[in-house]
């Protein structure tokens, strides 16, 4: 069953005409998903240390934003790449999880604002997203972080991003990462999984919004089976960081982020997954009105300070 209060969300989005994503412009949809943050997302946490930054990368200066929590030593970080479906979202966007992720988990979390679709296709998002990871593993000493403790996590699209980044850090071999949270992630881009027409309309992530999102960000459909867009489809998941997957009941997603948990545990991969069966895609965001957020912000919390521990 849906939740009651997801359906009590989902009820007030279509009495105030909420537009649809897919009807937007994506100046337009990014402005909505901005301030529809004021009506779901609790009240931003007070943290020790919020600092801007910027990385350098490929292709320009990459925006990020630093939370620590109070401590005095070196801390583990967790560096996040937000969702948006690689064409909205931003640091404000993710600003609360970002606090409550370090507080309860008692680490440093470095926020990207990397590049995204139309104006910057793949895969410009995922050349600034492992540029970024690499910048904070070289700033470690200047950031007051352990690099070796370091982590990568994200929701949706930045789950995807997370997932990759985790992939191509293993094949080069020079950046290790401990850990990656991956929540309701994107892992194939082909679309064809069960839940993508059993959870495609009704429950705020629509098909015809993930097709939106797809043609913003992919330029070739051949690109679906680039692994680097489509984390699923690597021939090898193992030798991988250990891994927490999250992912919704009513989530379009949801069976290509199951399938890609079993995929890491038959690799040998030490993997958790857990799924909020009544909850929508999104959801972790969504604190002041969902009950269940905050439930699961705590278990990604405590899954974090658990792998990343001295």
């Amino acid at each position: 069953m849906l939740h009651p209060e997801a359906r009590a969300l989902l009820d007030l989005m279509t009495e105030r005409g909420v537009p649809p994503t897919h009807t937007l412009t994506p100046d337009d949809a990014r402005r909505y998903y901005r301030e529809r943050r004021a009506v779901t997302q609790p009240e931003p946490p007070p943290v020790a240390e919020v600092r801007d930054l910027a990385a350098t990368g490929p292709h320009g200066a990459i925006p990020l934003r630093l939370y620590r929590p109070d401590a005095p030593r070196a801390l583990p970080v967790l560096v996040y790449f937000h969702g948006g479906g690689w064409v909205i979202g931003d640091l404000d966007t993710h600003d609360v999880l970002c606090r409550q992720l370090a507080n309860d988990a008692g680490c440093a979390v470095v926020a990207v604002d990397y590049r995204m679709g139309p104006e910057h296709r793949f895969p410009t998002a995922v050349d600034d997203c492992i540029a970024a990871t690499r910048w904070v593993r070289d700033h470690a000493s200047e950031l007051g972080i352990d690099a070796k403790r370091l982590a990568v996590g994200g929701d949706s699209a930045g789950g995807n991003l997370a997932a990759v980044v985790s992939i191509a850090a293993r094949d080069a071999g020079d950046l290790p990462i401990a850990f990656q949270l991956l929540i309701y992630p994107a892992t194939d881009m082909r679309r064809g999984a069960a839940s993508h027409a059993t959870n495609g309309e009704g429950y705020l992530l629509t098909r015809d919004t993930i097709g939106y999102f797809h043609d913003h960000y992919i330029t070739d459909p051949a690109q679906d089976l680039d692994w680097r867009a489509s984390p699923l489809l690597h021939p090898d998941l193992s030798r991988l960081p250990p891994a927490f997957v999250l992912t919704a009941g009513f989530d379009p997603l949801v069976d290509e982020g199951l399938e890609y948990a079993d995929r890491l545990s038959a690799a040998g991969v030490r993997c958790g997954y857990v799924c909020y069966d009544r909850m929508i895609h999104g959801f972790v965001l969504m604190g002041r009105v969902l009950g269940e957020a905050n439930t699961a912000v705590a278990q990604c919390a405590a899954e974090l300070r658990r792998a990343l521990a001295a």
